[in-house]
């Protein structure tokens, strides 16, 4: 079905916010039979590794058990402490064995999906206790699926096993005819192998099972179209907001740029469209600084200041419209129009003089040096 325009279809790949918030859930891909595989496959390689060790101590064991004197069979305290014993010499041959299917029960797990420990996943949750969602969960697709998967190691397993068996029949029977030593150790051989082939038969499970629950976790965390234009606002803010953030640095910008206007040197105009504010800093070395620049009512509010303070104002179009698009607020102005501003600020200092009563008044400005790289028309 094609989707809607309110966006209820999923069809739009999770984002990364959903990923990691699903993550902190503990809503992640786990295959329960991919861990059930590696530790028996551990399991059954630890056996074969260590199980020459393991059957030696299983026959000191029965050596010790079975060679008891008289004295310590009537006594009924030394049955505590043999089996105490026993007990212990059995651990320490299990020992290696154990430790290898820890290691793996902890490598398993975090083998798809990596390590995480989500401290939400261990609160109660109420709603599982709800029989009717119980009813439900019991005939939902995802119990279906987990019924197929249990009948299949049944049947893999069943399988593997008749397989083996079969094979090594030889070999079991050959147990009865052999000496106990030998026939121990054989037979912790043939238990070994024995699980290995049914371990490596359940690999067939994990092999359809992986996919599958990477499928079903990626299926789970899609959005609609709606979802992912609601985590947008979320995240990058409402547009509204947005747009009345912006509204508010302009105005505060305006205030200081209109705060600077009486430091400036010039006004340059265009001359009712465009006005900008130059101050040159002798001391400084540097280049003349924009202070200010707008056009049209901001224009008109920078010549108000300007004749406010008593500060030149200079029509030169070309000049004025240069600066505006090629210089920023603050911002020194570009080498291509240092010689037409030295100019103009050359003009104001000869106009100050002439106000002073100590020169002549200057002649008007010419056409200035403007590279034709920094002319606007308009």
């Amino acid at each position: 079905m094609a989707e809607s325009e309110s966006g209820q279809d999923k069809t739009e790949d999770p984002t990364e916010k959903k990923k990691k918030d699903a993550r902190e859930k503990g809503e992640i891909a786990r295959s329960k039979e991919l861990n059930t595989v590696v530790v028996t496959l551990a399991g059954a390689g630890g056996l074969l590794v260590f199980g020459g060790g393991l059957a030696e101590v299983l026959m000191d064991i029965m050596r010790i058990n079975f060679t008891l004197s008289r004295d310590t069979l009537i006594d009924e305290r030394s049955m505590g402490t043999f089996l105490l014993a026993s007990g212990k010499m059995a651990l320490m041959a299990l020992q290696p064995v154990l430790l290898v299917a820890l290691i793996v029960a902890f490598i398993g797990p975090i083998s798809l999906g990596g390590w995480l420990f989500a401290g939400g996943t261990l609160a109660p949750k109420f709603s599982r206790m709800n029989p009717l969602s119980g009813i439900k969960r019991m005939f939902s697709l995802n119990a279906l699926t987990e019924l197929l998967k249990a009948l299949a190691k049944f049947f893999v397993i069943l399988i593997v096993a008749l397989v083996v068996l079969s094979s090594d029949r030889d070999d079991l029977l050959a147990i009865a005819n052999e000496p106990l030593e030998q026939a121990i150790i054989h037979s912790v051989q043939v238990v070994g192998w024995s699980a290995l082939w049914m371990a490596a038969g359940l690999l067939l499970i994990a092999l359809v099972d992986v996919p599958l629950q990477l499928y079903q976790s990626h299926k789970k965390l899609l959005m609609t179209k709606q979802e992912v234009r609601d985590e947008y606002k979320n995240s990058e803010g409402k547009p509204e907001v947005k747009q009345r953030i912006r509204q508010l640095q302009r105005e505060m910008s305006q205030r200081r740029m209109m705060a600077a206007i009486p430091d400036a040197d010039v006004i340059i105009t265009n001359p009712t469209h465009y006005a900008v504010a130059l101050k040159y800093d002798p001391e400084k070395g540097n280049a003349p600084t924009l202070l200010a620049k707008g056009t049209d009512f901001l224009a008109l509010k920078i010549r108000e200041i300007a004749n406010a303070h008593n500060i030149q104002v200079l029509e030169s179009p070309e000049l004025a419209r240069s600066i505006f698009y090629s210089t920023e607020l603050e911002e020194e102005i570009p080498a291509g129009l240092y010689l037409a501003v030295a100019q103009v600020l050359a003009y104001v200092y000869q106009i100050r003089q002439h106000r002073a009563g100590k020169g002549k008044a200057p002649e008007p400005l010419k056409d200035l040096p403007i590279p034709p790289e920094l002319r606007r028309d308009s």
